[in-house]
């Protein structure tokens, strides 16, 4: 049995590919851009935990994932001895440039955990995101989140969505902790081992064609996500599957990713 690997949105089907299975059975996603607006993240989320994270730092050393995130910092910053308040001046550094380092999520993670179970944050989902996760599952898809913030601040963001608890719909989280950077292919190849799953049988959705490009290097399906407004709107998503919003995306049929 063979098909066609989807090209770009209204574009001819790529080249024949044999032996490989016709539907999908294991779906990643990415969480900004994607499932959920960017602009939350940096005009609410990240303010929160720039106001929290001295106060973090300075009650919370003894936590063994705070006390490895401040080493982490030191080392980062060629600075072993670093106070607390030259390490959350690097934090916030890093948070200004919005870099994806370790550290630095693992600790805001932490801050939005308690917010959100507080009651003081709730999660962005787009209309068309959680009928589709809904939808997928339903579908018999094992439904898996890479994203560069921590597996805690997914939780928390899956957990205290709009709509309640989401975690049930969700089969395991990866960060750039326990799976690596999203843009290298090492990385993806990493998250079918540690799950078990086929790569021919894997789909990665993200709105950054460089994190797409790694996930198809791995052996992934992809699916780029286009929403007007959002950062990466304008880079496009190369000639990944290109859709506008997760309604418009068919996971079964006799292709692995098509537009419906």
């Amino acid at each position: 049995m063979a098909y066609r690997d989807p090209g770009r949105a209204g574009e001819p089907a790529g080249p024949v590919r044999k032996g490989v299975p016709l539907q999908l059975r294991t779906v990643v996603i990415d969480i900004e851009g994607t499932t959920g607006a960017a602009a939350f993240v940096v005009d609410r989320l990240y303010p929160y935990a720039a106001e929290r994270l001295r106060g973090w730092v300075d009650d919370h050393g003894a936590d063994p994932e705070t006390a490895r995130a401040i080493a982490q910092v030191r080392e980062l910053i060629g600075a072993p001895r670093a106070d607390a308040s030259q390490v959350v001046a690097a934090l916030l550094d890093w948070q200004a440039a919005d870099q994806k380092v370790t550290p630095l999520k693992t600790l805001q993670g932490k801050i939005w955990e308690r917010g959100f179970a507080s009651g003081e944050l709730t999660s962005h989902f787009f209309p068309d995101a959680i009928p589709a996760l809904r939808a997928w599952k339903a579908a018999g898809k094992q439904l898996y989140v890479f994203s560069s913030g921590s597996v805690a601040a997914q939780r928390s963001w899956f957990g205290h969505s709009p709509e309640g608890d989401l975690r049930p719909l969700l089969s395991g989280h990866f960060d750039t902790e326990n799976a690596g950077p999203k843009r290298a292919a090492d990385s993806y190849r990493a998250i079918t081992a540690a799950i078990g799953a086929d790569p021919t049988a894997t789909v990665f959705l993200s709105d950054l064609v460089d994190e797409l490009d790694a996930a198809r290097a791995a052996g992934w399906h992809t699916v780029g996500v286009r929403r007007p407004g959002e950062p990466y709107y304008e880079h496009g998503v190369g000639d990944h599957l290109a859709v506008a919003s997760l309604a418009d995306l068919d996971l079964s049929g006799d292709r692995p990713a098509r537009l419906r």
